[in-house]
């Protein structure tokens, strides 16, 4: 096609899509705004409003058809994707199978494209027909293309489940919430059913109740021993019942914090078991007598993490019994500390906290070595009912790694706070490593976060954690994080932890950093920004990009760009950033963008994150979430990302 005619081509194109609303002669900012979406051009309004003003010359409020063509050229084609296209295009004007091919190849990394995808493409994103019957690509299919899904950062594969689901539970990272039932802090806030329901959204595979007597027989669900408002147990698992397998088929288990009398703990046996029928796993099945299930094997399956009573033989020999009445009494040795322990009957947390205080001022080593604790001896009554629905995940209390590892059986699962786990993963990784490959390990928040306030969450991943659980309804860099670790394997909440974090025979401390000996080179050409989010404490946006990596502590690094003043429509950097990142199994990259604010401190407007390993290399455009993890779109940086394993 010759190029004079491609010229004709694109603008009889363009006059046919316009014409009709400029019928009327001139149009305003709303109209502009649905006219760039009718050319399939996301648009953020508070961006358009900007360059509709620069480009209204008669600053009437309305424009013309020349006026609309510069604000649609100002945003469709931009300087970078041009000088892109014009490397493969041969006349600056199109791009034939064979370039596009070359291009996809050469840049993208796409090696198992041919002739016929290149096909398919262009007849996909091509929006001129006559280009798209000629086998053709203008610059206008070439844009929708870079900015299409195919062309995002974050692998297509990761988005399906890929990876090995049939190895027992301890194998793998679970997606865990803390206090699931709250939405705001510990002591005053509502609790929520939606802390549920959007928990299961997000793929959560393991939420904790915390449970308590109720009147008239009715167990609520809310934090003990504070102000917070208290749920029906009946209608928190009611709401999981509906919401439980909608993000992911595989299994979920209910973390119960059981502080119930027997009566009512056979009311919840009587709920779990009519609310969720054969979804509740009540027997252990008979190909895992002695080891735990898949999560393939536990398909659409509810698991019940309480204390329990008796071994799976004893109660796979009661199944069908009248249990009604049936309560067994034990007693169990609890230590009160600041590791987030269980506190005494009565006991508030003020109280005890204000304990806690009176020992630091007393000998503040006590409590720097740890060895503040009241041992008391607690008695327990628990329900048969209720412990005979526990099969797979029963709550034993952890006494020590040498303890675990001469007793613990491998259906008993741990719940550590994290001042405890960090000690542990400091002092003695490798057999806090050898006991997280044995056994399901919980950690959750220390008890003095009553803001919600979550911790790192990657130092507990390093050593193997399964279960780490932070408080979701709480936005920042831990569930920014948690968020993009369990985006990978299709959202499904299992992640299949690497090699070195199951296999026994293998040697790992995160410390060392050694991985399987093959650090990745990265290196990230961030080029520039699309439209991303104005500033809304300052009169203009003065953009930066943090390039974040997290993972074993030697690999946690962190880059940035220069700042580019007043453009938050499209600010360029071409800057190139290179790391070596010793453990890429671990490793997640986190890409934030800030206002430069120099009295109050720089503005977050957006941020992303991802497995290293599920990134694409190539010219790629990174998504960008806001603070509480909502999409941005079209919001976004446009990249360059190049990978190598040594």
């Amino acid at each position: 096609m010759e190029t004079r005619h491609h010229d004709h081509t694109e603008a009889k194109w363009f006059l046919s899509k316009i014409q009709e609303e400029f019928r009327g002669g001139k149009i305003g900012v709303e109209n502009t705004h649905k006219l760039l979406e009718k050319f399939d051009i996301r648009c953020n309004f508070a961006h358009v409003k900007q360059i509709f003003k620069e480009n209204d010359r008669q600053k009437h409020g309305k424009i013309t058809i020349e006026e609309f063509r510069a604000i649609y050229r100002s945003i469709a084609h931009r300087e970078e994707i041009i000088e892109i296209f014009n490397t493969y295009s041969k006349n600056r004007k199109i791009l034939s199978e064979n370039n596009l091919t070359e291009f996809l190849t050469q840049e993208q990394y796409e090696l198992e494209i041919n002739y016929a995808a290149s096909t398919e493409i262009i007849k996909k994103y091509e929006p001129i027909d006559e280009m798209k019957n000629e086998g053709q690509m203008s610059f206008e299919g070439f844009a929708r293309y870079i900015f299409s899904p195919e062309c995002l950062l974050f692998k297509d594969k990761c988005k399906t489940v890929y990876q090995d689901m049939n190895q027992p539970l301890k194998d793998y990272f679970i997606s865990s919430s803390h206090n699931t039932y709250l939405v705001s802090d510990q002591l005053l806030g509502p609790s929520d059913i939606w802390g549920y329901v959007s928990a299961l959204v997000k793929g959560c595979r393991c939420l904790e109740i915390d449970c308590w007597d109720g009147a008239e027989n009715e167990p609520v669900v809310y934090h003990g021993y504070t102000l917070t408002s208290k749920l029906l147990f009946k209608t928190v698992i009611q709401a999981i019942n509906k919401y439980a397998f909608m993000s992911s088929e595989y299994p979920v288990v209910l973390s119960l914090e059981n502080h119930c009398s027997p009566s009512q703990q056979e009311v919840m046996a009587d709920i779990l078991q009519s609310t969720f029928g054969d979804f509740l796993l009540s027997d252990m099945l008979d190909e895992f007598p002695d080891t735990l299930p898949s999560p393939e094997a536990l398909k659409f399956k509810i698991l019940v993490k309480n204390k329990k009573i008796g071994t799976l033989q004893e109660t796979r020999e009661r199944k069908g019994a009248e249990k009604q009445g049936q309560v067994i009494e034990y007693e169990e040795d609890v230590y009160d500390d600041d590791n987030g322990e269980p506190l005494k009957e009565g006991e508030t947390r003020d109280i005890f906290l204000s304990k806690v205080q009176q020992e630091k001022e007393r000998d503040p080593s006590k409590l720097t070595r740890g060895t503040f604790a009241k041992r008391r001896i607690r008695k327990l009554k628990i329900a048969l009912a209720l412990s005979d629905l526990v099969i797979y995940t029963k709550a034993e209390k952890f006494r020590s790694l040498q303890y675990s590892r001469r007793y613990q059986q491998f259906n008993e699962n741990n719940s550590i706070g994290e001042s405890q786990a960090r000690k542990l993963s400091k002092l003695r990784a490798n057999e806090f490593i050898f006991h997280t490959r044995s056994f399901i390990t919980r950690v959750y928040p220390k008890m003095i976060r009553a803001d919600s306030s979550n911790f790192n969450p990657q130092e507990f991943w390093n050593v193997g954690c399964q279960m780490v659980a932070l408080n979701f309804q709480t936005p920042g860099l831990p569930m920014d994080l948690q968020n993009g670790k369990f985006l990978d394997n299709g959202g499904s909440g299992y992640l299949l932890k690497p090699d070195f974090l199951r296999d026994t025979t293998l040697s790992f401390n995160p410390s060392e950093a050694i991985g399987d000996g093959h650090p990745i080179t990265l290196t990230i050409r961030l080029i520039s920004g699309i439209q991303l989010p104005i500033s809304l404490s300052s009169s203009k946006t003065d953009t930066l990009v943090m390039i974040e990596v997290y993972g074993v502590p030697n690999d946690h690094v962190k880059q940035q760009t220069r700042v580019v003043k007043n453009n938050a429509f499209s600010p360029r950097w071409n800057e190139t950033f290179t790391f070596i990142v010793q453990v890429p199994e671990l490793a997640l990259i986190r890409f934030v963008v800030e206002n430069q604010g120099f009295i109050t401190g720089n503005e977050f407007l957006g941020q992303y994150t991802l497995p290293l390993l599920c990134m694409n290399k190539g010219y790629r455009r990174v998504p960008l979430f806001s603070k509480a993890g909502e999409n941005l779109e079209p919001s976004s940086l446009f990249v360059y990302v190049w990978y190598i394993r040594e």
